[in-house]
Formats: C-alpha cells, structure tokens, sequence
C-alpha cells in the first residue's frame, strides 16, 4: 500500500518562504510524475508545479519565479520550495505522484494535504 505524507506546512508573513516535503512509501516499482496542487477555501483545486522523471518541470503562471519542485529518487520525495509568498498563496497543499506499485498496474496517489497560511 503506498502512502504520500506531506509536511512542512504552516503559518508565514507575506513575504516569506516555506519548504514543503513529500515522501512515497510502501512498495514502489517505478515513479512517474511529481506535483503538488493546492485548494483555497471555495475555490478549484489548481495544479502548482509537476515534474516528470524526465525533469521536466511546469508551473501555474501564479507562482513562476517563485516557487520551485525538486525531487530525490532515492528517498521518493518531493520538495516545493516556496519562497515570496503572498497572502493568495493560502491554501491546502496537496502531493500527488503518479507511479507503478509493481510492473502491472499504475496509479495517481495523493497526500492528505498541508496547511499554508500567508498572513501578517
């Protein structure tokens, strides 16, 4: 059973950065693309930043410049490093990775989602 457990969320002034981590474990065969997505209160959850095992990255125009994804294979991890934030940043974040469990089958999972709060 994989599991994504997110951390490093929490409260920061308008201005300030965060890093935010999360880490795949269970059984895990192979790992496709990296994200992490956020939803606001009364709002869609919009994507924020993916990376493909190919490196290739793609960010929300909102945070470009900003934020940046990173991933270490090894620990099966993603980082989002959050830097410049503003107070519409706030939301809950969420991973996703898209990956094999085993050689048959694969599948989206996602984390139950951190907290940001921007505010002074």
């Amino acid at each position: 059973q994989v599991q994504l457990t997110e951390s490093g969320g929490g409260l920061v002034q308008p201005g300030g950065s965060l890093r935010l981590s999360c880490a795949a474990s269970g059984t895990i065969f192979s790992i496709y693309v990296m994200g992490w997505y956020r939803q606001a209160p009364g709002k869609q959850r919009e994507m924020v930043a993916t990376l493909t095992s190919a490196g290739v990255t793609n960010y929300a125009e909102s945070v470009k410049g900003r934020f940046t994804i990173s991933r270490d294979n090894a620990k099966n991890t993603v980082y989002l490093q959050m830097n410049s934030l503003k107070p519409e940043d706030t939301a809950v974040y969420l991973c996703n990775q898209d990956l094999r469990p085993n050689p048959w089958n694969r599948n989206t999972y996602w984390g139950q989602g951190t907290q940001v709060t921007v505010s002074s």
